[in-house]
C-alpha cells in the first residue's frame, strides 16, 4: 500500500471512530453541570434550581429516563424546563415516566418547537447552516396540549406568556416565559414591564436564547434567564468550542452562565438529547444543571465556580 493509500484508509478509520463514539458513546454520557450565580438578595440563603431542557425523548428512551427521573434525589428547591421535550407522537407519557419524581417539586416550564412538530429527515450536514439561512421545515404536529394538561395538572407552571410569582425556600420568584422565539412565536409585549416591588428573584424563560428576547428581559431589568435549543453547539471542536448555535446567539454563550448586560445573567443548558435523525454529540456532553444561586455580595467568589466542569451523576450516568 502505498504512502497516499494509508493516509486515506487512517483517514476513513478515524473518521468512522469519532462518528461511532459520538453516537454510540458521548450522546449517552447524561451529566449533571454546576454553576453558582450571585442573583439573591443580601441575607437569602442559597436557592437550587435544576434547569432540564431539550430531552427530545422518544417512547424507548427508558435508560434516558431512569436518569432524569433520579435527578429527583438532589431535591431541588425549584425544577425549570426550557422545552422541546418531545421527539416522537407517542413519548408523552415516557416524558411523565422521566419528570415523575421532579414533578412533586415546585416547577416551571415553556415549549420549545419540537414540542409541536416532530422532527424530518434530512441532511446532517444543515445543522452546521447558519440558523437564519436553513429552511425551516416541519413535520407532523405533536400531543404538546396532552404534555401540557399533564405537566399542569401535577402542579407545574406554564410560562407561555404568563408571569407568575410564587415563594420559594423563603425568596419571593416572579417567573415570565415566552412561546418559542426559534419559531417566531414569542410575543414578549404580553409580559412586558418590570417584576413588582415585591419580587427578590425575577427569573425569565425562553427556549431559544434569540438576543432580542434577551434585551427585553433585560431592558425590564430580570437578574435571570434560563433557555435551552442550543445542544451546547451539540457538535463541538476541542480547544476553539461550537460550530453553530442555531440562533442568533454568539458561539461563546452556547451553553452555561454568562453574562447579558450589566445585570443579568443567562444560562443556557447544552440540554439531554438529539434529534433521532441526527443522534450524535462530540465534545459536548448531554447534561442538566443544577444552578445554585447565593446573593449578589458573592459575586467574586462565585466567579470562580459559575462554569465548574459536569460531574457524573447517578448509578446511570453511562446508559447506554
Amino acid at each position: 500500500m502505498n504512502t497516499f493509500g494509508r493516509i486515506l484508509l487512517g483517514t476513513t478509520a478515524l473518521g468512522a471512530a469519532t462518528v461511532g463514539y459520538a453516537a454510540g458513546i458521548e450522546r449517552l454520557r447524561f451529566t449533571l453541570r454546576h454553576a453558582t450565580l450571585p442573583v439573591l438578595p443580601e441575607n437569602a440563603r442559597p436557592l437550587r434550581i435544576l434547569h432540564i431542557s431539550d430531552l427530545h425523548m422518544t417512547p424507548n428512551q427508558l435508560k434516558k429516563q431512569r436518569w432524569v427521573a433520579d435527578l429527583a434525589r438532589l431535591e431541588p428547591d425549584l425544577v425549570i424546563n426550557t422545552g422541546d421535550n418531545l421527539a416522537h407522537a407517542k413519548a408523552v407519557p415516557t416524558v411523565m415516566r422521566a419528570l415523575g419524581p421532579l414533578l412533586d417539586f415546585p416547577g416551571m416550564f415553556v415549549f420549545g418547537s419540537n414540542d409541536y412538530y416532530a422532527p424530518k429527515p434530512k441532511n446532517p450536514f444543515r445543522y452546521l447552516i447558519p440558523a437564519h439561512k436553513a429552511k425551516r421545515v416541519h413535520g407532523t404536529q405533536l400531543p404538546w396540549r396532552d404534555l401540557r394538561a399533564a405537566m399542569t395538572e401535577r402542579g407545574w407552571q406554564d410560562l407561555t406568556h404568563l408571569r407568575h410569582t410564587v415563594t420559594v425556600a423563603g425568596v419571593t420568584v416572579t417567573a415570565a416565559g415566552v412561546d418559542d422565539p426559534h419559531l417566531k412565536r414569542d410575543r414578549y409585549q404580553k409580559i412586558a414591564g418590570r417584576p413588582g416591588p415585591q419580587t427578590q428573584l425575577s427569573i425569565g424563560v425562553t427556549h431559544s436564547p434569540e438576543p432580542r428576547i434577551l434585551d427585553a428581559f433585560a431592558q425590564d431589568d430580570y437578574d435571570l434567564v434560563l433557555a435551552g435549543h442550543t445542544h451546547g453547539g451539540q457538535l463541538c471542536v476541542p480547544f476553539y468550542g461550537a460550530l453553530v448555535t442555531n440562533c442568533g446567539l454568539d458561539r461563546k454563550r452556547v451553553k452555561g452562565p454568562s453574562r447579558w448586560g450589566e445585570k443579568m445573567w443567562l444560562h443556557v443548558s447544552a440540554g439531554l438529547g438529539t434529534s433521532p435523525y441526527a443522534p450524535v454529540r462530540f465534545a459536548c456532553l448531554p447534561e442538566a444543571s443544577l444552578l445554585t444561586l447565593v446573593p449578589r455580595s458573592e459575586e467574586v467568589s462565585a466567579k470562580g465556580t459559575d462554569a465548574q466542569a459536569p460531574t457524573r451523576f447517578g448509578a446511570g450516568a453511562d446508559m447506554r
